[in-house]
């Protein structure tokens, strides 16, 4: 999942020492509606790679008996044109890393079942056919909110700190003005302008405080 999906445990078919293929894919795998799955199957031969080579990815629905071929690969990728999982199959593999590994694009619920990854490389030959369990949900609430809290601080914590040095100088500010006031303190006329210069930047802090909060407000809107 970018493996928009989580890898369970691993199921591996290990054969007899003549002209053997070994077998790993990930025995369990969990997804999310609408993101990317990699289902896993990679390989190690006795022999050399050739193009006699072949690959053939099936699928089987939860309480059928029934399998459906969704790829096959010689010397090229063949997915599918037909059935539930038409134009959703990509090749992502490399058989001459000994990969042999496929993705579904846009899952839906409808996807869970049993998909097995079977290799031939002549004359190796292989008798158990790893298998991997799919599980597609949606993704729950907690995992929405989380992203929402996430982005809300992103926003929101710079307008915190602009907001805090504001208000601290306007504290320093007043309790100055308090004190010269009780001196009887007579301002000159570059205090005055420098005043006049502070109020201007205060104004402008200010402007940017409500600039913030207008974006924070957007995004939320966004997210929703």
């Amino acid at each position: 999942m970018q493996q928009s999906g989580a890898a369970g445990g691993r199921g591996c078919a290990l054969l007899p020492l003549l002209g053997v293929l070994f077998f790993q894919v990930d025995g369990h795998v969990r997804g999310y509606v609408g993101e990317k799955i990699k289902l896993k199957c990679t390989f190690k031969s006795t022999s050399s790679v050739t193009d006699k080579l072949t690959i053939d990815w099936t699928y089987r629905t939860p309480g059928s008996s029934r399998t459906e071929s969704i790829f096959h690969y010689q010397s090229f990728q063949y997915p599918t044109t037909a059935g539930t999982f038409r134009d959703r199959i990509s090749w992502v593999g490399d058989v001459y890393k000994g990969d042999a590994s496929i993705s579904i694009s846009n899952p839906t619920i409808k996807d869970n079942g049993t998909f097995s990854c079977a290799v031939k490389n002549p004359p190796d030959v292989h008798h158990n056919i790893p298998v991997t369990e799919l599980t597609v949900t949606e993704r729950g609430f907690g995992t929405m909110l989380s992203s929402v809290a996430l982005l809300s601080i992103l926003v929101f914590l710079p307008s915190a700190v602009v907001v805090v040095l504001l208000l601290v100088r306007m504290a320093r500010k007043s309790a100055g003005l308090k004190k010269r006031s009780k001196s009887g303190y007579k301002k000159s006329s570059i205090e005055v302008s420098d005043d006049t210069d502070q109020e201007e930047g205060d104004d402008c802090m200010a402007r940017l405080c409500v600039r913030c909060a207008e974006c924070l407000d957007s995004d939320y809107e966004e997210t929703y």
